[in-house]
């Protein structure tokens, strides 16, 4: 039995001691087991959790380690593999089937403390090209699960120096044109989706998606944005599809959470469907936006708190833009609209995916945002209001249903217009 220490593991090691290069903010180590069999692993402790193909836990670390193995495509998708996994297979026959070169490399598990000064083995020349910035496929068999078209664009987002190698951005395209990415299941293009948008710069992934021709069979509300204008003294950089990039870039700086980065990725796909004939106006591209975001959800299986949080800012980022200029009535309107004083967490979220859009800007990037401790300060002093007496009193004045509500709303307005003064007591 020789266990070997294997990919990601090895591959930021390796980038650790290489200052021009950023390795990932934490890779779980991944262990190869050659020359062993399932029983072989059990009598020495390791606990079976393999369900396709033998994986086993460490009876003191947890971590995995998995018999060396091979993988033949048996259907369409990703499920459709089959593993082979016995005493004869090589170390090199496993690191054949992974997907990129950089993720093909091993140290023994006596090196694995110090993988930089160990012997790497690396039949696949993915040492080169880490010191070359290349993301390369390992071997043809690439082609046989679509997934890694995701997980290559993932990795482009994790390092965004690193280039795709010409040969693979071929074999890329040819898998497009060949229906592979048409067969993912929506489970596995959410679960790449979101981790690329959590990378160090997610435009890279959407990008690579896009010269591979796979964005439009995944995305297509997405990459409709290319080539749509805007006008220049709102967005200098005037491509709708170019600004959605800097948007979720400007996410990733200010370090924003899933769900505001979707709602980024989300927020102006209504500008997509607007007619040519009032270009480059986008009347009502919120509302669309909106209907879009849904389709998409629902398509793809967004869990609950990003699609939520993404439809509130499709509908309102124009009025958050425009929140200082609100009246104290229209504010607390909004932060109705935004069930900010049931959820001021999630209101903080809106916010900062505004405050993305304004900042992915040309020229823009480093301007003050406002509206954020505007808001915050309109909110605080619509807080300030005790519901339960408001509604107690308007109770004794023989309300009742939406007319205690509106009592309510009103000692809001109240509140905001005292607490933000004359400027919210006049505005429109």
């Amino acid at each position: 039995m020789k266990i070997y220490l294997v990919g990601g593991a090895v591959r930021d090691a390796l980038m650790q001691h290489d200052t021009t290069a950023t390795p990932s903010a934490h890779v779980d180590r991944d262990w190869v087991v050659v020359d062993a069999t399932p029983k072989a692993m059990q009598t020495q402790g390791f606990l079976s959790v393999g369900r396709d193909f033998p994986v086993f836990l460490h009876p003191k670390t947890r971590e995995e380690y998995a018999l060396a193995r091979t993988e033949r495509k048996t259907a369409p998708g990703y499920h459709g593999f089959a593993f082979h996994a016995e005493p004869g297979v090589t170390l090199e026959d496993d690191l054949a089937r992974r997907d990129l070169t950089i993720n093909a490399m091993a140290v023994s598990e006596a090196e694995a403390d110090d993988p930089f000064n160990a012997y790497v083995i690396d039949p696949y020349g993915g040492r080169r090209d880490l010191q070359a910035r290349v993301l390369r496929h390992v071997t043809t068999s690439f082609a046989e699960d679509p997934v890694r078209i995701l997980r290559l664009a993932r990795f482009a987002a994790r390092f965004p120096d690193f280039s795709v190698a010409p040969e693979t951005l071929d074999l890329m395209r040819h898998m497009v044109a060949h229906g592979e990415v048409d067969h993912l299941v929506p489970e596995r293009v959410w679960q790449e989706l979101s981790r690329g948008l959590m990378e160090q710069r997610p435009s890279r992934m959407f990008e690579v998606l896009r010269a591979c021709g796979a964005l439009v069979r995944l995305l297509p509300e997405v990459d409709r944005l290319w080539g749509v204008p805007q006008r220049a003294d709102y967005h200098p950089e005037i491509d709708t599809g170019v600004h959605l990039m800097m948007v979720l870039d400007m996410s990733a700086r200010l370090s924003a959470t899933l769900p505001v980065r979707f709602a980024c990725l989300g927020h102006d796909l209504g500008k997509g469907t607007t007619p040519v004939d009032v270009l480059p106006r986008h009347i009502g591209h919120e509302a669309r936006s909106a209907r879009l975001l849904k389709e998409l959800c629902a398509r793809l299986r967004v869990p609950v708190e990003c699609r939520e949080l993404a439809d509130v800012v499709a509908r309102e980022h124009g009025h958050v833009h425009a929140s200082a200029n609100l009246s104290a009535a229209a504010l607390v309107r909004l932060l109705e609209r935004c069930d900010a004083f049931r959820k001021p967490a999630r209101f903080h979220d809106i916010v900062q995916a505004c405050e993305c859009d304004a900042r992915g800007r040309q020229g823009h990037e480093e301007s003050p945002y406002p509206q954020r401790d505007w808001l915050a300060r309109a909110l605080a002093c619509a807080q300030t209001v005790d519901t339960a007496s408001v509604a107690a009193q308007a109770q004794a004045d023989g309300l009742s249903g939406p007319r205690v509500g509106e009592r309510i709303h009103a000692a809001r307005v109240a509140a905001v217009a005292a607490g933000l003064g004359p400027g919210a007591a006049n505005a429109v």
